[in-house]
């Protein structure tokens, strides 16, 4: 544990950017990179690109387990540390993973860019070793009305995913 809390620390004893990456990967032709940085305590900034996905919005969420041994579906459910319902990313009262929706261009390209306080890179509630999926649907932001709304934002079948992991 000392290597690990060592490497976040510069020689000024602050602590020192922690930087991740997700790989994502899909059983179609999906796929990009996602990159996640924080600063000491503040939030963590995710910035990336995903390709070729439909044109329109995608449930985009941090899910539990780093596991891909059967496909995307090891992933388990969404990174849910304090057992609230499904929500949007501005709500009160949401799951950590829950980090809205992104939307793909009529090239199948979408932009991630955005910021969350429920996803550290360090402490109890890390996401590192955890894993990152894409679905095929948009979240409804646990408004939608279907018995999925407050459990998984009814956002669909699972096209992409990849585990997040410390970066040098």
């Amino acid at each position: 544990m000392e290597f690990f809390r060592a490497l976040y620390y510069n020689t000024f004893g602050n602590m020192a950017p922690i930087k991740a990456v997700c790989v994502l990967t899909g059983s179609s032709n999906v796929s990009g990179v996602i990159s996640f940085l924080q600063d000491g305590s503040g939030p963590t900034s995710v910035e990336g690109e995903i390709k070729g996905l439909n044109p329109g919005n995608h449930g985009f969420h941090v899910h539990a387990l780093g596991d891909t041994t059967n496909g995307c579906m090891s992933t388990g459910p969404h990174f849910n540390p304090k057992s609230l319902e499904h929500g949007a990313p501005g709500d009160e009262i949401r799951h950590a993973g829950d980090l809205g929706n992104i939307i793909a261009g009529e090239d199948g390209v979408a932009k991630v860019s955005l910021k969350d306080v429920q996803i550290p890179l360090s402490g109890v509630d890390s996401i590192i070793g955890r894993a990152v999926v894409v679905h095929g649907d948009p979240d409804d932001l646990g408004k939608g009305g279907h018995e999925l709304s407050k459990s998984t934002g009814n956002a669909g079948a699972r096209v992409a995913c990849g585990i997040i992991g410390l970066q040098a």
